[in-house]
C-alpha cells in the first residue's frame, strides 16, 4: 500500500510511464502483490482506454486484473469488481480523463486513489493505492460527446503504453 507521507501527483508521457512503474517495484517487488483495476467501457471511444489496458495486461500474463473488454469495471458494477479485489493487494487504478488541450496525450500518476467518473460529473469512490489517469481528449461542455467522439488510435496507443511499461519493468512472460 502507497505510503501517504510521501504523496506525490505527476505529469508524465508514455515514455516516463515505466520510470512511474520502477519506483512502484520498491513498494510492490513481485506482479502477484498487484491488482490492476482498469475501469471505463466498451461502449464509448474515450472511455474504453481501461478495459483495453486490462485486455492488454491480461494477454501479456498479469496475473491480476479487473477490468476487460470481455468484462468491463464501470460505473455500473464498480461497487461489485472491488470486492473482486484479493485481501492485501496493492491496486492500481487506471482511468481515462479529460484535461487541458496541451495535456492530451500524458498521464497524470500518483500513489493517491483516483475518483472515477470525475470527468464528467459521476460520484463514484475513490479506488487505487496506485492510480493511472489517462488524459485522452480536452476537456469541454459536452464530456460524454468528448469522450464518445474520442479517436480510438489515440486510446489504443495509450492503453498499449500503459501495458508496456508494466511488461517492461516487471519482466512479465
Amino acid at each position: 500500500m502507497a505510503d501517504q507521507a510521501y504523496a506525490f501527483r505527476a505529469k508524465v508521457s508514455g515514455e516516463e510511464l515505466p520510470e512511474f512503474f520502477e519506483n512502484m517495484k520498491i513498494i510492490c517487488p513481485s506482479l502477484d502483490d498487484l491488482v490492476f483495476l482498469c475501469i471505463g467501457t466498451d461502449r464509448s471511444t474515450g472511455d474504453s482506454l481501461g478495459p483495453l489496458t486490462g485486455t492488454f495486461l491480461k494477454e501479456a500474463g498479469c496475473p491480476h486484473v479487473i477490468g476487460t473488454l470481455e468484462a468491463p469495471c464501470d460505473a455500473g458494477n464498480l461497487q461489485e469488481r472491488l470486492a473482486q479485489v484479493p485481501p492485501g493487494k496493492t491496486v492500481v487504478a487506471i482511468d481515462a480523463c479529460l484535461g487541458r488541450p496541451a495535456s492530451v496525450g500524458y498521464y497524470q500518476v500518483s500513489n493517491q486513489p483516483l475518483l472515477p467518473g470525475a470527468s464528467v460529473g459521476k460520484r463514484l469512490p475513490s479506488v487505487g493505492d496506485f492510480s493511472i489517469a489517462a488524459i485522452v481528449n480536452a476537456d469541454g461542455v459536452k464530456k460524454y460527446w468528448i469522450l464518445q467522439n474520442t479517436s480510438l488510435n489515440h486510446v489504443v496507443r495509450m492503453a498499449k503504453q500503459i501495458s508496456a511499461a508494466v511488461v517492461s519493468v516487471y519482466d512479465v512472460s
